[in-house]
């Protein structure tokens, strides 16, 4: 019964990196992790994969024999990977049991987990196998600078957890470059547990143009609420802390921490109750100068902060590298 994460996101949302450095950051816990990488297109990546579907088919392969653009190529990759799940089972039988923990780099466009029902299909499959996974949605956290923006990315994430119908955890990515990209009109916590969105709403028609489309950013803004199934946690993948963090939520939600506790893990289980979406927030406004510009350390700390943070001290002795 091996255990596993999901990468998903859009393009540029750093779910290479993240697999990377999740990687990096679970092996130095002790856990034999492997990545699976399901990106036909990911020809320059920063690790050495397990598991490769360009030794089935490449983007460039698609759009060549059949004359296609990248996002026409990219899903009929994934379709023709949803015809051949065979060959991933059989590749991944190495590795299809408790000692080896799964991390899956999967393609960026955001129509084959809004429409396409490939990947649920891939997803299906995996589970029926006794694959215990967990969906990790990346989303940049720049998106919150802007009202209209933060909205797309909330109707984003909750079309993709109504199709892929399995444990999900969305996160607001590179968090610690968002003090350069201005003040938010909320404090963050506002952003990631998505509170009243008629405060929102408020920012959204004030913007030249948004006025005449009032009626319906009032709807779009009900329906995410009546769904009340969105909410985020941060991430900066160079800050081990922020990693430990978000890695307790993922083991919760694909049910590691409670049923397959390891030597070298430890530390996560004691850190398992030690935060929500909002202190969480909270913890990430503070340490990476979200509104003021200003990044503390965990020096600089109040005793407020200081108790959250000497639990994650715990994991001082590990270090994750950034690709660039």
């Amino acid at each position: 019964m091996p255990f596993g994460q999901i990468a998903i996101g859009p393009p540029g949302s750093g779910k290479t990196t993240y697999c990377a450095g999740m990687h990096q950051f679970l092996n130095a816990l002790g856990r034999k992790t492997i990545i699976v990488n399901l990106d036909p297109a990911n020809d320059n990546i920063p690790y050495t994969s397990a598991v490769d579907i360009g030794e089935l088919i490449t983007l460039e392969d698609a759009m060549n024999a059949y004359h296609l653009g990248p996002n026409g190529g990219m899903v009929y990759c994934i379709e023709y990977l949803e015809k051949n799940v065979d060959w991933l089972l059989e590749k991944l039988k190495p590795y299809a049991d408790d000692e080896y923990y799964i991390i899956f780099d999967c393609p960026g466009q955001v129509e084959l987990y809004t429409h396409n029902n490939s990947m649920r299909t891939i997803v299906r499959r995996l589970e029926k196998q006794n694959y215990r996974l967990a969906c990790v949605h990346l989303v940049d956290a720049s998106y919150c600078t802007e009202a209209a923006k933060f909205i797309s990315v909330l109707l984003l994430s909750l079309t993709t957890m109504s199709l892929l119908e399995m444990p999900h955890i969305n996160v607001l990515s590179k968090i610690d470059l968002l003090a350069g990209l201005g003040q938010l009109d909320f404090n963050l916590e506002y952003y990631t547990s998505v509170m009243d969105l008629s405060y929102l709403l408020d920012c959204l028609n004030q913007r030249e143009g948004s006025k005449r489309f009032g009626e319906l950013n009032r709807v779009i803004c009900e329906l995410v609420e009546d769904f009340s199934m969105v909410g985020f946690s941060t991430l900066c993948i160079n800050d081990k802390h922020s990693v430990a963090n978000l890695l307790k939520e993922i083991d919760k939600a694909n049910g590691f921490i409670f049923g397959a506790l390891t030597e070298g893990n430890e530390n996560i289980m004691l850190a398992a109750d030690a935060t929500d979406l909002v202190s969480e927030a909270k913890d990430a406004q503070l340490m990476y100068g979200v509104l003021t510009g200003k990044t503390r350390s965990h020096a600089e700390a109040d005793d407020g902060d200081r108790g959250h943070l000497d639990i994650m001290n715990k994991i001082n002795g590990l270090s994750i590298v950034e690709h660039r």
